[in-house]
């Protein structure tokens, strides 16, 4: 099996829909986005995690809610689960500085928790990453998977959709210069 094992969708959303998308979410004020541990409500540690969560239309998170349930037979299959439901999405602005620490999102068996339930977790990429400070594009900021041995940066392109299995080891490492979009979400 190659590590990490990861479902990719290079155009899960065409770059007219993503636009849209990215027009709305930065015309939008965002809010602390909340880390779960020990507690289901959340709560904010900005060591560990620092990035703004962005409440869009609506319809918005309609229709990215029916565009990964769209996808659901094809990760089922590639995963070998079987999926009941998506979380809602989370719209995230990662500013310079922002970050979330490695972590799993669920089915480890350490927690009882709701989010214990996450099976399968999804990113998807709206803005472009750069290695070099670039107009509408975000340096830093990489998704990067973890193990004992090793270490991989996730590399996509604006529109991709990446899915893994929720017990994976991941992070988001400092953004360094511009700003990071992204939707996050979960299948339990």
């Amino acid at each position: 099996m190659n590590w990490p094992d990861l479902f990719v969708v290079p155009q899960f959303f065409q770059p007219r829909l993503r636009e849209t998308i990215l027009a709305e979410l930065k015309s939008l004020e965002g809010s602390a986005a909340t880390v779960y541990g020990r507690t289901t409500s959340g709560s904010i540690d900005q060591n560990v995690r620092r990035t703004l969560r962005v409440k869009p239309s609506e319809e918005t998170v309609e229709l990215v809610r029916q565009r990964l349930w769209s996808c659901k037979e094809a990760i089922e299959k590639h995963f070998a689960v079987t999926l009941n439901e998506c979380e809602e999405p989370q719209f995230l602005r990662y500013r310079e500085g922002d970050f979330f620490v490695a972590h799993q999102d669920g089915n480890t068996g350490l927690l009882r928790l709701d989010t214990e339930r996450r099976l399968i977790s999804t990113v998807i990429f709206l803005s472009r990453e750069s290695e070099t400070p670039d107009l509408d594009a975000y340096c830093g900021g990489s998704l990067v998977f973890t193990d004992l041995r090793n270490s991989f940066h996730m590399r996509a392109g604006p529109g991709t959709l990446v899915a893994f299995r929720s017990e994976t080891t991941h992070e988001v490492t400092p953004v360094t210069h511009g700003e990071r979009y992204s939707i996050a979400s979960w299948y339990r």
